[in-house]
């Protein structure tokens, strides 16, 4: 008998925010297995800000998602039917199978999981993607001293959260921002930041950074761009480091912001600013992970859940995690 897959294709490219209309939900019949090939059934759904870059119509990073495909996504999942040697039947893996019920794969980019005494769900959150981007990226780029002042943006965010937490553990003072009074309490009272600051309260983000980090910024880790990084700019100290990882105050806009002009402020100060994506430490991965873990296991570092029940409402909760909706990492519980 053949099995039923439910899909959810990009239908439209988005003119600003997405919609529900940008998306459709179809059901197929799973394909039949080659050799070297296996089935996976989804059970947890990576939803990320990149994903909104992928839906344009205009290659960056990456190639972007064709009309009626399947959007793109990471996810985990467990085998049930394999023609696999490495990939067993019952194996628990992870891999960018996408916004779908069943997946075939023949292994590339496929591993399987190994989050420890941790869920399997973080081997999307602080044990995958995003526990990798936050610790090679901040640790490369930033090289955080003891002593330093660390600022995050999205800090209440998957990677935000994890950079917070480690800049601690080096011995930084840590402040983030984030766009609740929640996710300020959060990060200060469950994750340890030193302050935070909550940019949906306050228009003068330089006066509030003056006052949190009186010492300057020696580092900072940009998830958000916009007003907030304009307003870091101005503290920075002398050879600071600034990591762009994100700019997701962009994400959406049908016309680029004109911002202040502040590159002066890195000759002055002697500012290194360096953006990256995680695929090129690829060979840093094995490293990373078995420190993450550890981390985790021992209870250094700490994480939140945001899951969505449904593959149907992937749309919906995509939208809530580019409206900043989620504290931590968001899912879709597929099955």
């Amino acid at each position: 008998m053949m099995m039923k897959n439910k899909q959810i294709l990009l239908a439209a490219r988005p003119v600003g925010f997405p919609k529900a209309a940008d998306f459709q939900l179809v059901e197929t019949e799973a394909p039949d297995l080659k050799p070297g090939q296996f089935l996976v059934r989804s059970i947890y759904l990576s939803v990320d800000p990149y994903m909104r870059g992928r839906m344009n119509d205009r290659k960056s990073y990456a190639d972007p998602v064709g009309l009626g495909e399947v959007m793109i996504g990471g996810v985990v999942g467990e085998v049930v039917e394999s023609q696999h040697e490495r990939f067993g039947v019952g194996s628990l893996v992870v891999g960018m199978f996408g916004w779908q019920e069943y997946a075939v794969s023949d292994g590339t980019e496929v591993r399987l999981v190994k989050t420890g005494s941790a869920p399997s769900s973080t081997a999307l959150g602080v044990l995958g993607m995003p526990g990798l981007t936050a610790y090679c990226g901040f640790l490369d780029i930033c090289k955080p001293q003891a002593g330093e002042t660390v600022v995050v943006s999205g800090a209440a965010g998957a990677v935000g959260s994890v950079v917070g937490q480690i800049a601690k553990l080096k011995g930084c003072t840590v402040v983030g921002v984030a766009g609740s009074d929640a996710k300020v309490a959060h990060l200060t009272d469950d994750l340890g930041f030193d302050a935070a600051l909550n940019y949906k309260s306050t228009d003068d983000y330089y006066g509030k950074l003056k006052e949190l980090c009186p010492a300057g910024i020696d580092a900072y880790f940009d998830n958000v761009g916009g007003p907030v990084t304009d307003a870091v700019f101005g503290h920075l100290n002398r050879f600071a480091r600034v990591a762009i990882c994100g700019q997701i105050s962009q994400y959406n806009a049908t016309q680029l912001e004109q911002g202040p002009r502040l590159f002066w402020k890195l000759i002055e100060k002697q500012v290194k600013v360096e953006g990256f994506l995680v695929f090129q430490y690829a060979n840093q991965f094995r490293e990373a992970m078995q420190q993450l873990t550890a981390w985790v296991e021992g209870g250094q570092l700490k994480y939140r859940e945001r899951i969505t029940a449904g593959l149907e409402n992937a749309p919906r909760a995509f939208f809530e995690m580019l409206q900043g909706e989620n504290i931590g990492k968001q899912l879709v519980k597929i099955s």
